[in-house]
């Protein structure tokens, strides 16, 4: 795993995750996997087969969270000209004669991306598209749908 871009709001939230899960959560399940063996037959028991899914959850959920955190690098938004990490850009399609569809996204990490809020990770084609533009560039990028063509109207 490479460098990961973080705002410094989401690093402490994924802190704060990764902390419960050490301690809150790997107890609860041990004492649930506790509970589960003294019903007896570990083979035929659901809640003991169901406990050990959620400790296998667990567990790759804090190796995940461990590698994101180690390679992590927090990343202040700044007032520049230039499309970067925290970037509020807006872009209208070039390709379509006469669209005035315009949209606004924020430039975010990889768990910080939420469509529905306009938050795009600077890994996906578009955000990658769109790093180190600014107001006025046009650009394209490719998507399993073909070439999209967007000029950037503004960044924040």
């Amino acid at each position: 795993m490479g460098e990961e871009l973080f705002s410094k709001e989401k690093f402490e939230e994924l802190t704060r995750e990764l902390d419960q899960l050490r301690t809150t959560r790997r107890k609860e399940i041990a004492e649930q996997l506790e509970y589960a063996r003294s019903l007896g037959d570990l083979s035929e028991n659901a809640e003991y087969q169901e406990a050990r899914e959620m400790q296998a959850a667990v567990e790759e959920r804090i190796s995940k969270l461990e590698a994101m955190l180690k390679n992590a690098k927090i990343v202040q938004g700044s007032k520049s000209e230039t499309v970067g990490m925290s970037s509020m850009v807006t872009v209208q399609p070039t390709a379509a004669k006469g669209s005035e569809e315009k949209r606004t996204y924020t430039i975010v990490g990889s768990e910080e991306t939420n469509m529905f809020e306009g938050k795009i990770s600077y890994h996906s084609p578009l955000g990658a598209a769109l790093m180190g533009k600014k107001r006025g560039d046009e650009f394209s990028f490719h998507t399993p749908k073909g070439t999209n063509k967007y000029k950037i109207l503004k960044v924040e």
